[in-house]
């Protein structure tokens, strides 16, 4: 049976923003208060989608959150109607509202861990929403998160959704963004690798210094037992505390891999050469041949590689077995990162080709190409039993296309977030939405 991975990527919500509000990204914080444009990036990400889908990959997408989030700021004390909650917010406690307008949720590498049936106990393919608590505007995510991706993986038989670890900061979960599978083939039993930044209860991992590690040893093992992955199919590995603290948020700012590949660099991860043999000798076990390609610092230095986000790319297997790396523009404009691409490359290895991909919008809110989809590996009854609404097609490309130039602003500051009118907006846009990806009612508005 034929088997795929399926990048769902996350469409930017209509309140896109630069509320500089996530600590330790360095261009969300470089970049706050700037005005944004939300209709040019929903456009960007859009474009993107549609060129992977015309490049013969499946392609889904995956909807924006409601916002404001009323329900939030209602349950931090302000009250009345809607219109006076975000008037109470924006003259008392602006933060909130910027915090309670972000739309974070474009970036859905972080909106769950997902593990294939291949991998796990019972055979259905598994999701659990990351609880994300490691900063305020992204741990109210979750319960709609669950929601849509419960709409579009509706099917029991096929798949199992579970609920946010406890929002503690034990258990902090970040999602697919520290999360990579290894495999031969998509359907295959595969190795699923875990990246954390810290242990909440051993004290002989060390952490960074500066920015917070997000994503936990703990909440990797619980993830990895909800799944029910076996101990031969997961292998842990520590992000190097040095980077965290460089900027490295997430491991996907400093790491990819797909397929038997990973493409990381050299000051990625600490242990690093054990945790490669680890990964060799699990995945040979299933009869993979696990590969690495290590970028030396000599060539791009962790500085280059965050300003440039060169691992937050995406490495795709086209039908011919070579890999194609989609980066973002910043890669071509970096001359030391752009001149490292061009010999890899050129050299005739692992990865072939690289496309680059206009993506200003979110970069400078601190995602790139990887930030933006989620990754879910599928059979063929699999795929047949997802919402077929969500599937990326030419003709919802033009619908979506048009939905965002009918509601979405070209500019938006942080002063608008305080205009009531903007919650409207965005309530007929995504009501509109969910009819378009035939979703149902997912969000609070539609709801309560």
């Amino acid at each position: 049976m034929k088997s795929y991975e399926v990048n769902f990527d996350g469409l930017v919500g209509p309140t896109h923003n630069y509320g500089g509000l996530s600590y330790g990204n360095v261009a969300s914080q470089s970049n706050s208060q700037q005005s944004s444009n939300p209709k040019e990036a929903a456009l960007q990400g859009l474009q993107k989608m549609k060129a992977l889908m015309d490049m013969g990959f499946v392609q889904g997408v995956l909807a924006p959150q409601e916002r404001p989030d009323v329900a939030a700021l209602r349950n931090l004390g302000f009250s009345g109607s809607d219109a006076q909650v975000i008037q109470q917010a924006a003259q008392q406690a602006m933060p909130l509202l910027v915090a309670s307008c972000s739309a974070s949720s474009m970036w859905v590498a972080n909106a769950a861990t997902v593990s294939p049936s291949a991998d796990t106990a019972d055979g259905r393919v598994h999701f659990t929403a990351a609880n994300l608590n490691c900063k305020y505007h992204r741990s109210i995510e979750h319960p709609t998160t669950s929601r849509v991706l419960g709409a579009m993986f509706a099917d029991p038989q096929h798949f199992a959704h579970h609920a946010a670890l406890p929002a503690v900061a034990q258990f902090g979960d970040e999602g697919a963004a520290n999360h990579t599978r290894f495999c031969r083939e998509y359907g295959e039993a595969g190795v699923e690798f875990f990246v954390f930044g810290r242990s909440a209860f051993d004290t002989r991992y060390p952490a960074p210094q500066k920015y917070p590690a997000r994503q936990t040893l703990e909440a990797s093992q619980a993830v990895a037992r909800l799944h029910g992955l076996k101990d031969d199919g997961v292998v842990y590995g520590q992000q190097n505390p040095a980077v965290i603290d460089a900027g490295v948020f997430h491991n996907d700012v400093i790491a990819v891999g797909n397929g038997e590949v990973l493409f990381y660099h050299e000051d990625a991860f600490l242990n690093t050469e054990q945790m490669l043999g680890e990964l060799q000798a699990k995945l040979g076990k299933l009869g993979g041949n696990f590969q690495s390609v290590c970028v030396p610092r000599a060539l791009v230095s962790v500085e280059d590689a965050v300003r440039s986000y060169l691992f937050n790319s995406q490495l795709l297997t086209r039908a011919d077995g070579s890999m194609l790396l989609i980066v973002p523009e910043e890669c071509r404009a970096n001359e030391r990162v752009w001149r490292y691409l061009q010999g890899l490359t050129a050299s005739g290895g692992l990865i072939r080709e690289v496309k680059v991909f206009d993506l200003k919008q979110s970069m400078q809110n601190g995602g790139g190409p990887a930030c933006l989809r989620l990754r879910v590996a599928l059979n063929e009854t699999e795929l047949a039993a997802v919402n077929p609404g969500v599937i990326m097609t030419a003709p919802l490309y033009d619908t979506l296309t048009q939905w965002v130039h009918k509601h979405y602003r070209d500019s938006l500051r942080e002063s608008d977030l305080a205009d009531p009118q903007l919650l409207l907006e965005c309530r007929t846009a995504l009501d509109e939405l969910t009819q378009i990806l035939k979703l149902g009612a997912v969000y609070p508005f539609q709801i309560n």
